[in-house]
């Protein structure tokens, strides 16, 4: 019999960790042909219809690899923690579509964990924010949950949102001058084109906020999380930014002329491509991370960058 043949009729009994299965040669090979299962059983080794073949693995979790072998689908487990333990005998079985499936999964599933804490539970309108501009009294959001609302165009300067949840709010042309931020949680909040200078954002996670062409001369953003962050054409002008995370962070064409950048955390991956920094103060930041940027008379740990008329200039501080 020819073993194609073979592949279409053997009944292959599985034994793993004490757990017995049931299935076919044409299973356990066909949807992942580099796997170990299909290496065990694709004919180089001996007749596999005599008795079960053992493996030493937990068995908890095999039925959906092998449901996953027969249909393709990734498994859907009521404990998320569960897909740590069926990521690991993905690995060891070398199964690198349901590997690869459930890295899918669980980040579409982030995503749209992400999106539902943005809409759910705020505890103000846009109307609501609209009524408390025009009553003039004086404004706190101090701790207040305002996930996914569209704020944009409206003036909210000088209002305190300390430690308030702006997760995904629409601040895009805003005027938020002097507002305060700090500590609040406005991971992927959007503040494009929005107005923020001598804003205060000390603290706060910023995680995938969007600040694409703002404003945020004299900002104070010390300490604050700007992992992924987009800074395109932004002004950062005589900003506080020590001691921030802008791991992956985007500063392309940013302007951060005399803006104090003491300990920032960067990687290789943090864009400085023609960001002018000129005149600002850099220390404790890899050089190899600002590849790009524009540092003339810039201060980078410890030694000043050539200007041609340096000798004879003062530094301007035009804050």
């Amino acid at each position: 019999m020819m073993m194609n043949e073979l592949k279409k009729s053997y009944v292959i009994r599985l034994n793993i960790g004490g757990n017995e299965f049931c299935t076919s040669v044409d299973t356990l090979t066909q949807r992942e042909p580099n796997s170990m299962l299909a290496a065990m059983f694709s004919g180089r080794h001996q007749d596999p219809a005599k008795g079960y073949v053992f493996i030493d693995r937990d068995g908890t979790h095999f039925r959906h690899i092998l449901n996953w072998l027969r249909d393709g689908i990734v498994p859907s487990l009521e404990d998320c923690s569960k897909y740590s333990e069926l990521l690991r005998e993905a690995e060891y079985f070398q199964l690198l579509g349901l590997r690869e499936g459930i890295h899918d999964f669980l980040n579409k599933k982030k995503e749209d964990d992400k999106k539902s804490i943005a809409k759910l539970d705020a505890e103000l309108t846009r109307r609501d924010i609209i009524r408390c501009i025009q009553s003039n009294a004086r404004i706190r959001f101090r701790g207040v949950n305002l996930s996914g609302l569209d704020l944009s165009k409206l003036d909210l300067s000088n209002i305190d949102f300390s430690y308030a949840c702006l997760r995904n709010v629409c601040f895009s042309s805003c005027d938020l001058d002097g507002a305060k931020f700090n500590h609040v949680d406005a991971e992927g909040a959007i503040f494009r084109n929005a107005s923020l200078q001598y804003s205060k954002l000390i603290g706060a996670n910023l995680r995938d906020a969007l600040f694409v062409d703002a404003n945020l001369r004299s900002a104070k953003v010390q300490g604050a999380c700007l992992i992924n962050c987009s800074f395109w054409r932004a002004s950062l002008n005589c900003a506080e930014l020590h001691d921030v995370d802008l791991t992956n962070a985007n500063l392309q064409d940013a302007c951060l002329r005399s803006a104090n950048l003491k300990n920032l955390k960067t990687t290789t991956n943090t864009n400085f491509m023609d960001a002018n920094l000129e005149e600002a103060y850099v220390e404790n930041v890899s050089s190899q991370h600002l590849e790009g940027a524009k540092l003339v008379g810039t201060s980078v740990n410890g030694q000043t960058c050539p200007s041609p008329n340096y000798a004879c200039e003062s530094p301007k501080w035009e804050c």
